[in-house]
């Protein structure tokens, strides 16, 4: 299925991308208007805040709700930014309309559950407002589609998607994996969605906003949405990745923002492909460690020799079968898995000598 969209017209400046900002959540009346009056000043467009927050776990800061929605009325009023705010309920999607929000998006765990993105599409019927849909926790563009599908058939035709990356059980750089691959091969089923990065989420950490910003800018995404705090260390939910409306400014006064063109894609692209990949194989070697720190304890536990000879050279064999199939030279991968087979020895031998 096509969707049927309407072009969404995203308030920019000729230097500078789309820009959504605000908070994590909407904590107090004091921190939004101060933090939205910071950021009308530098000149962002429209205005975030979280008014309900799913936590991952019972107990966390879970939101203002209704009582939070007034400021967001004040905040228009008085910076004439629009405003924005995540919705996953039906009763969500009413109170935001009641207060005048702008525009409405959808978070990470409500796109991975049809029933309740379905539940919202019938509450958006007949209502004429746009809706951003991020993608869902798990690495699946048919599920963040098919989201996307039900709110389309709803008669919602002013869409975006929101890439906030994909969760991953293992450690690694980012809080959220980016896996690029997904949301460019969403632009190829879909050009005329607009896409709109979220380096917060992806990132996890203040730090790794402005690359991620500027990756998102050379891969031509439509734009950023991006948490921005007045006092960030102080921030009752996600400190870590929020940034002062400062340093947002500063951040988005570096970027390069790069023009569509019809030439093939351009080498920095291919390189951020690449980035991307070596993250993957570094996620992917991580796992593997694991297990082989399992693998350790097993044999710890049962008496075993940490070297099984035939074990190792039959993982040598199969992998370099396996690469000249994929047209890479046999030896330079039974040389890759020497490596990894010595660090998972490494590793197994401090297990049995604890």
């Amino acid at each position: 299925m096509e969707l049927e969209l309407e072009k969404l017209t995203l308030p920019s400046d000729n230097e500078r991308p789309f820009v959504i900002a605000g908070p994590c959540s909407a904590e107090t009346e004091e921190q939004v208007m101060t933090t939205a009056k910071d950021l009308a000043a530098k000149g962002c467009h429209m205005f975030r805040a979280g008014v309900w927050k799913p936590r991952t776990k019972p107990g966390g800061f879970e939101g203002n709700g209704e009582t939070a929605l007034p400021w967001m009325q004040q905040v228009k009023k008085e910076t004439g930014m629009l405003v924005a705010t995540e919705v996953a309920t039906p009763e969500h999607v009413e109170l935001a309309l009641k207060y005048g929000i702008d525009i409405l998006w959808v978070g990470a765990r409500t796109t991975a559950n049809p029933f309740a993105m379905q539940a919202l599409a019938d509450s958006l019927k007949g209502i004429d407002v746009p809706v951003f849909i991020k993608n869902p926790v798990n690495p699946d563009l048919e599920l963040w589609i098919g989201a996307m599908e039900r709110i389309n058939q709803a008669g919602i035709k002013k869409m975006a998607a929101i890439h906030r990356g994909f969760s991953s059980y293992d450690k690694k750089i980012y809080r959220n994996m980016p896996m690029w691959q997904i949301p460019i091969e969403l632009h190829r089923r879909i050009p005329e969605l607009p896409i709109i990065c979220d380096p917060s989420h992806i990132g996890g950490r203040r730090e790794l906003v402005a690359p991620l910003c500027q990756q998102a800018m050379d891969l031509g995404f439509d734009g950023l949405i991006v948490e921005s705090h007045c006092n960030p260390d102080c921030a009752w939910s996600d400190a870590k990745q929020q940034v002062t409306p400062d340093v947002l400014d500063y951040i988005l006064s570096l970027l390069v923002v790069r023009s569509e063109t019809n030439s093939t894609e351009s080498i920095i692209q291919l390189r951020h492909q690449i980035d991307d990949l070596d993250n993957q194989l570094m996620d992917l070697l991580s796992k593997r460690m694991r297990v082989c720190r399992e693998i350790g304890q097993y044999k710890k536990e049962h008496n075993m020799t940490i070297l099984q000879a035939a074990r190792y050279n039959e993982i040598l064999e199969k992998r370099g079968a396996q690469g000249a199939l994929c047209g890479m030279d046999s030896e330079f991968v039974a040389q890759v898995f020497e490596k990894i087979h010595e660090e998972s020895v490494r590793q197994q031998m401090e297990i049995i000598n604890k």
